[in-house]
């Protein structure tokens, strides 16, 4: 592992190094890695991650016969080489709304970054560069907080990225949106915004981008029911997966009522029925193009 030795100064990983360290410790043949590197020349590949381009090309692990390297396995392997934790990101155990706040989608983007927990005291960050050191200080003095770091999958963090901040921005929009229609504060007083067949909240293109997000989250997530729970202050949402309910996303209550009211227009179901039971059916399709 010396060529993935820790430094002092930022590096980013090199599949150079990443490869001499594979083929030393058994992972990897040297013909292979010979391959890599001439298909690395090509504008696309060059793109990538390192490892996310080795996974790409799928080699045999020979320390595990009939296996691949795959993304997973070579993430494990960086982080057991820098000495970090490894995590493989669950956004389901993931408080998306506490995270989101801690940094900007551009700060988290250009330092390859994503924050995965905080507490009290510390803030846990998984990256996929894991001798990048230079925005520790800055984020630390800023949250107050201690860093702690995970080495994880480096296309999760980019898709976990974008799918966060986007639904972040979707609740904060939607959110003003309401504020700026209606001075209501009560639950009671929300109701009524339904009693109209026109539900202006419910076609706000922040509502839309956020039932357009729970329909795709709950498929990747293979969720058999969604439940939507409006409270007072603060409405969930929670999937239903293998029989157990995973809590996904507190919203405001003002945007969980639009989002029930966008549902029920795409249902083609009655918006301003409050208390009897309606069945509606949605056609949508999978990132996949699959309805």
């Amino acid at each position: 592992m010396a060529a993935l030795a820790p430094s002092s100064q930022d590096r980013w990983l090199d599949l150079n190094d990443v490869l001499r360290d594979l083929v030393a410790e058994g992972y990897l043949g040297q013909d292979d890695a010979e391959t890599a590197l001439t298909q690395r020349r090509s504008a696309v590949n060059i793109q990538l991650h390192p490892l996310e381009f080795l996974a790409s090309l799928q080699f045999d692990d020979l320390k595990r016969p009939g296996k691949k390297l795959d993304l997973e396995t070579l993430t494990a392997w960086l982080a057991k080489a820098c000495g970090q934790p490894y995590m493989r990101i669950d956004p389901l155990k993931i408080n998306v709304a506490a995270v989101t706040p801690l940094m900007s989608y551009a700060f988290a983007q250009r330092h390859k970054i994503l924050a995965v927990a905080v507490d009290r005291e510390s803030v846990t960050i998984a990256s996929a560069q894991p001798y990048v050191r230079s925005w520790e200080g800055d984020l630390a003095h800023v949250l107050k907080l201690q860093i702690k770091r995970v080495v994880a999958n480096p296309t999760d963090i980019q898709r976990m990225a974008m799918e966060f901040f986007r639904l972040a921005k979707s609740v904060s929009g939607a959110s003003a949106s309401e504020q700026k229609m209606s001075n209501m504060g009560n639950f009671e007083q929300l109701l009524k915004l339904g009693a109209s067949d026109q539900e202006p909240d419910a076609n706000d293109a922040h509502i839309v981008n956020i039932v357009d997000w729970l329909f795709q989250y709950a498929f990747q997530q293979r969720a058999s029911d969604i439940h939507i729970e409006p409270r007072r202050e603060q409405g969930t949402v929670r999937f239903r997966i293998d029989g157990v309910l995973h809590n996904v996303y507190q919203f405001p209550a003002q945007v969980i009522m639009a989002i029930v009211s966008r549902l029920k227009s795409l249902g083609r179901m009655n918006v301003a029925e409050k208390r009897k039971p309606q069945d509606g059916r949605v056609k949508t399709t999978t990132p996949e193009n699959r309805e």
